[in-house]
């Protein structure tokens, strides 16, 4: 929304913005008319304001593997259902919007192109194929156009509408004097949010413009409609949600105990850098990398999803020194993500320089579905675990 635009600056103004850009996230909440508003807090790019908001939409896309595929076929034999075929180990927003976009109508589902069973049952020879099963006894579609949003949702309308987007409640004021009353506060809103824009037009301006004379912006009177198009100040709940930061193991002792025993399963570990001075703070890196892993741990924890630890390695535990010398990893001026299964043995470490959720959430996916290769661990990282001596009574 452009909020140098005259017609826009009430509504922006009542949203709180005071610079460019700026990205409200507004989601539903359980009290009408008062969505929750996040304001989004991370950096001014396209790929990262892209991947908040790809991130905030609901999964309601079913993976299915060989061993469950019959029992989900069977599932609401009559009801549409939609199945990808593809390589990839996380579904996608475009896949995720179109199952909000039929939701109730089709069901949907990704298959990874290693479930053998699913593959050749649907004569699967290319990927990313879409399958249609219109339900009952039809026989499935295929779809053979491109991957786009448009397309997809045509080709799926052969079997159901998409779900409409929610109108608003047309609710009538009970007197003019309510109206007037709400009029008279969108009309302070706009006149607040034009001193912001002002003031960023005028920072932008050229030497010429800057010598223009200011316009001030005033509101017209309200019209007689019943229904004041501008929503009062108070409409928009601000919630900041900051998800918790992932648990710490500050000593050797918690390390081996948590992840590094004979019977330890896998752990995601953040190895964090020493800070270069006793003043300053961690890099930006391990800020995000930080950052990604709370959000992937709030976001399995909510949906009440299994998944293994994550936890943060500080630089003062003398163990993260001795894991990165082990296992060959960068020294302690830099932030290393590795998966260790004391258990089975193995090791993985993240490759990538970009610490962003999707690209973290993504190698945290290959590891919880088995992909992709692992390493296995140097002798001497896995501790024996102590054994107590049990005190007998003597005779």
């Amino acid at each position: 929304m452009n909020c140098d635009d005259e017609a826009n600056k009430p509504f922006c103004g009542s949203m709180g913005v005071q610079g460019f850009p700026t990205l409200k996230i507004v989601k539903p909440s359980a009290k009408y008319g008062k969505p929750i508003i996040e304001d989004y807090q991370g950096a001014r790019t396209v790929k990262a304001m892209t991947d908040a908001v790809v991130a905030m939409i609901p999964n309601h896309v079913k993976r299915v593997q060989d061993k469950g595929l019959d029992a989900w076929l069977n599932e609401s034999n009559d009801t549409a259902k939609a199945i990808l075929f593809t390589e990839k180990g996380t579904t996608s927003g475009l896949y995720r919007a179109l199952a909000v976009d039929f939701l109730g109508s089709i069901n949907f589902a990704q298959i990874r192109n290693k479930e053998a069973k699913a593959v050749d049952t649907f004569g699967i020879s290319s990927f990313p194929t879409l399958i249609l099963l219109p339900g009952g006894d039809k026989e499935s579609i295929v779809y053979e156009g491109e991957m786009k949003k448009d397309d997809m949702v045509t080709f799926l309308s052969q079997v159901a509408s998409p779900n409409p987007d929610p109108a608003p409640s047309n609710k009538k004021s009970t007197s003019k004097t309510k109206g007037s009353a709400k009029a008279g506060s969108s009309s302070s809103v706009s006149s607040a949010f034009s001193k912001v824009s002002e003031s960023h037009k005028s920072a932008e301006a050229s030497e010429a413009a800057a010598s223009a004379t200011k316009e001030s912006v005033e509101q017209d009177n309200p019209t007689e409609s019943p229904e004041p198009i501008v929503p009062p100040v108070e409409t928009p709940i601000v919630v900041p949600e900051t998800p918790p930061a992932i648990p710490q193991l500050a000593t050797p002792e918690d390390l081996q105990k948590a992840c590094l025993g004979e019977k330890t399963g896998t752990c995601i570990l953040a190895l964090l850098p020493a800070a270069p001075s006793p003043d300053s703070d961690i890099s930006s890196p391990a800020h995000e990398a930080q950052a990604s892993l709370a959000q992937i741990s709030s976001k399995h924890a909510k949906r009440h999803a299994k998944l293994f630890p994550f936890y943060e390695i500080p630089s003062i535990n003398t163990a993260a020194k001795t894991l990165r010398s082990d296992l060959g990893l960068k020294d302690e001026g830099e932030v290393e993500l590795i998966a260790v299964n004391g258990r089975r043995g193995w090791w993985r470490r993240f490759l990538r320089e970009d610490y962003g959720v999707v690209e973290v959430e993504s190698w945290v996916d290959a590891i919880r579905l088995g992909e992709g290769q692992k390493e296995k661990l140097p002798a001497g990282v896995i501790k024996p675990e102590a054994v107590d001596e049990v005190e007998h009574d003597e005779l």
